[in-house]
């Protein structure tokens, strides 16, 4: 699934080809990919509209249109939004195609569980999932303190709370494993029993993984590229995602590979206490 950085990264190679560009056509091969607002239909909602800009909160695009309308796209596991400048045939997963003034977005998911929402500009957060995001990890805003306040008093493993979208948005099973293994905690920690010094390691480490992903444009194992079509490179810098089994680049200890909070879980049983 993309997570911030990946979708930090579509967003700004999508932006550098549609801002101030008018949707011109919509065809729709799936229309289950969509939501319209209420009972207006989104090819009708949509269809005339200028993009503005190209917002991102968390894992979700926010496709600003003129006239106070918002495109809120969230690629879940496989969702690809991808420019072209001249007319492309759409592929077998192809399930929306805008076409603008000056070329195509293709919307695209095999696994179909990605989807698109127009909702008014001014309701996108509080009649959307966005209303229950947790804080942007690279925001100002964002401090240590912050961290231990969105942790509360929670009785859950590290790993499931970073998860929690709810605790902290756009983090996803790639970098949770890297920022863990980069502040030297075992994902198996409670939350609860993480020192001061502990949560302020985690917090920098946090921002810089995230802040490496989006420099390296992100991560490409299977599905993700950015809008260009190109992949990310950050896989060459992985620590401990998708390496159980080999060995700790710091200290040669056997990484570890165990099922946590739903998810596989890779991490140094000697560099992460």
């Amino acid at each position: 699934m993309p997570e911030l950085p990946e979708v930090e990264t579509i967003r700004r190679t999508l932006a550098e080809h549609v801002t101030n560009i008018k949707i011109e056509e919509i065809t729709l091969f799936w229309p289950a990919a969509v939501c319209g607002w209420e009972n207006t239909d989104f090819t009708a909602l949509v269809t005339g509209r200028r993009i503005k800009t190209i917002d991102r909160r968390g894992k979700y695009l926010l496709i600003r249109l003129d006239e106070d309308l918002t495109l809120i796209a969230h690629m879940r596991m496989t969702g690809r939004l991808n420019y072209y400048r001249d007319h492309q045939e759409p592929e077998k997963h192809t399930h929306v195609v805008f076409r603008l003034e000056h070329g195509e977005v293709h919307f695209s998911d095999v696994r179909k569980f990605g989807r698109i929402q127009a909702i008014p500009t001014p309701l996108c957060i509080s009649e959307s999932s966005l209303s229950k995001l947790g804080p942007e990890p690279l925001e100002a805003e964002f401090t240590p303190a912050v961290l231990k306040e969105r942790f509360g008093k929670k009785k859950l493993s590290i790993k499931a709370a970073l998860l929690d979208q709810h605790v902290l948005a756009g983090l996803g099973n790639i970098y949770v494993d890297e920022s863990l293994f980069l502040a030297g905690i075992s994902p198996q920690r409670g939350v609860d029993t993480l020192s001061e010094e502990e949560i302020s390691k985690l917090h920098q480490a946090i921002q810089s993984v995230l802040q490496a992903g989006i420099d390296a444009q992100g991560t490409s194992f299977r599905d993700y590229r950015d809008a260009n079509g190109e992949k990310g490179w950050f896989e060459k810098a992985l620590q401990v995602y998708g390496r159980g089994g080999d060995p700790c680049n710091v200290c040669g200890q056997i990484l570890e590979r165990i099922r946590l909070a739903g998810r596989t879980t890779v991490f140094c049983p000697r560099c992460q206490r």
